[in-house]
């Protein structure tokens, strides 16, 4: 019995260091082995702009948020690394509230429902749209989340990160890109 819990607990740690799959692909990226795997491109790429709809109804189009920074963050309810990133989106969208926006893509299906809910629960101060096919194709086939995208002021994608991500890094990247 208590190698089962010690199995157990070693599934779901290594379900927190490396994120949740569920149905869902992405490019292969460039592995960090001290910080969550990040992919830049040689060029920034520009963003591809989306029209989705926000849990409280409203259509929310990336390209409104042009002139600021945008984290776009593809996560779920059911997904541990995603939890435990949140309040860390939470704080960044207060420290930077006049020059940041983060957006997070829900691509709960069968927990839709539970959205709203965990939004409350972890009190999300940011705007949360319902993810769909198209979006996730657009941004390389998503399969692992969370799964993030740092877009400058400009609309170009600046960093992709596979994981968790520490807050530090985002930090770095918002001062970087407002500097």
């Amino acid at each position: 019995m208590k190698k089962f819990l010690i199995l157990i607990l070693a599934v779901i740690f290594c379900l927190g260091i490396i994120g949740c799959k569920k149905n869902v692909r992405v490019e292969p990226s460039t592995v960090n082995k001290t910080k969550a795997p990040v992919e830049k491109t040689k060029s920034a790429e520009m963003a591809p702009n989306f029209d989705l709809t926000s849990t409280n109804g409203k259509s929310i189009k990336l390209s409104d948020y042009r002139g600021k920074v945008v984290i776009v963050d593809f996560w779920a309810t059911w997904c541990p690394p995603c939890r435990k990133g949140i309040p860390d989106l939470v704080e960044l969208q207060k420290e930077f509230k006049t020059d940041l926006v983060v957006i997070g893509v829900s691509l709960d299906q069968d927990t839709k429902s539970d959205v709203v809910p965990f939004m409350k629960k972890y009190d999300i101060n940011y705007p949360v749209v319902y993810g769909n096919n198209q979006v996730i194709m657009d941004y390389g086939s998503i399969n692992a989340i969370p799964t993030s995208f740092v877009i400058d002021k400009t609309g170009k994608i600046v960093d992709k990160h596979i994981g968790l991500v520490p807050k530090s890094e985002y930090v770095d990247k918002i001062k970087e890109i407002l500097s």
